[in-house]
């Protein structure tokens, strides 16, 4: 017996592979450069080489854009989770708030939308801390960085650390920025997020 030219026990195999891709579990991670890969080839940044360590039954979606606030996040953030439907979202974002001199407040409220839109359309949602460069002054420094803290107490969700805390003082890990994280750096950067992504997914 065959089923459009193909046989059935071969049919069958193909709609299997076809569900169990379907139940990948879903990672959005909405990010910018930090995130994006910035001035490599996208394999090599770390997003894609935590897709490539979870396996074939999650997949990572790079929802990063390189110089993006979050503004910009606030409003693409709509069609990433209709298009993606996630389940769990990892926002790394508010770097480019900071150097930019924005608001905290601003911040604050921003992150807060996305949080409140990722968990109505039924994704975990992990904030990480963002650090800024000290010659931004320790007053602004303070009011930016303490928002992130305070949103994860108000929502109850997970505060991941910021990942280039340990990075900030090795040679070769930082492009002649300061900021942006080098290609020999990635490795370590999904070496930092493997776990924690894995404990947030097995919840």
């Amino acid at each position: 017996m065959k089923f459009s030219g193909l046989p059935v026990r071969l049919f069958v195999l193909v709609l299997a592979l076809f569900a169990s891709g379907a139940q990948a579990e879903r990672i959005v991670i909405l990010g910018d450069s930090l995130s994006d890969a910035y001035n490599m080839p996208r394999e090599a940044g770390w997003v894609h080489l935590l897709d490539e360590r979870l396996g074939e039954d999650r997949k990572v979606i790079d929802g990063s854009i390189s110089g993006d606030t979050s503004a910009g996040a606030v409003a693409r953030i709509d069609d990433l989770l209709e298009s993606h439907q996630p389940q769990l979202l990892v926002i790394i974002l508010g770097g480019n708030d900071g150097l930019r001199g924005l608001p905290p407040s601003a911040l604050r409220d921003n992150l807060a939308t996305l949080i409140e839109r990722g968990r109505a359309a039924g994704a975990e949602v992990a904030l990480m801390q963002i650090r800024l460069p000290p010659n931004l002054g320790p007053v602004y420094i303070e009011r930016f960085e303490g928002v992130y803290p305070a949103l994860a107490e108000r929502y109850d969700l997970e505060l991941i650390p910021f990942f280039l805390d340990d990075l900030f003082d090795k040679p070769g890990m930082l492009m002649d920025d300061g900021i942006h994280p080098t290609q020999a750096a990635q490795p370590k950067l999904a070496d930092f997020m493997e776990p924690r992504v894995r404990e947030l997914i097995a919840e």
